[in-house]
């Protein structure tokens, strides 16, 4: 018998899993949503933003920074607090989260570029050009979506938080 934390574990695909899935998705008509970040630690604004991601489509993708490029972000010297796996499978026990996706990049450029959602979504903390993919979506007549973030939820805040 499966266990609820492999079937949490499949929903984190590489690249090559997820081309197929892709094809797959596209015969069925999916409308396909994509959105990124670092989510190092879990928290309730995150939720709230991926849930709102997902209720734009039929599958919500969600690429998760890897451990490298979360430091080369800049979120500070002791950034990631959780590394990559543990990150992706939080992201991925969500219910309403289809597909995770460890990239190693420091924008989502080529991993858009290869999914070629139907939806992208950011934080409304962008401007809609400034959003990694911005021009591909619109070369395609894709949609990019702004979502508000919820205040007072940050990664950065709580581990201010915790700190002092």
């Amino acid at each position: 018998m499966i266990s609820k934390l492999d079937v949490i574990k499949k929903r984190i695909v590489n690249p090559e899993e997820l081309a197929l899935l892709l094809v797959q998705l596209r015969l069925k008509s999916k409308k396909i949503v994509f959105t990124n970040g670092c989510f190092d630690l879990l928290h309730l604004g995150h939720v709230d933003y991926l849930s709102k991601a997902a209720d734009f489509g039929d599958v919500l993708i969600v690429g998760v920074n890897s451990d490298a490029s979360v430091k080369f972000l800049g979120k500070g010297a002791n950034r990631p607090i959780q590394d990559e796996i543990s990150r992706s499978i939080l992201i991925a026990s969500l219910h309403f989260v289809d597909f995770v996706l460890v990239f190693e990049e420091a924008t989502p450029y080529e991993l858009i570029k290869r999914i070629e959602p139907d939806v992208l979504v950011k934080g409304a903390d962008y401007k809609v050009e400034e959003v990694a993919g911005y021009d591909l979506m619109q070369a395609r007549g894709a949609e990019v979506k702004l979502i508000e973030l919820l205040e007072g939820y940050s990664t950065s805040r709580i581990e201010s938080k915790i700190r002092t």
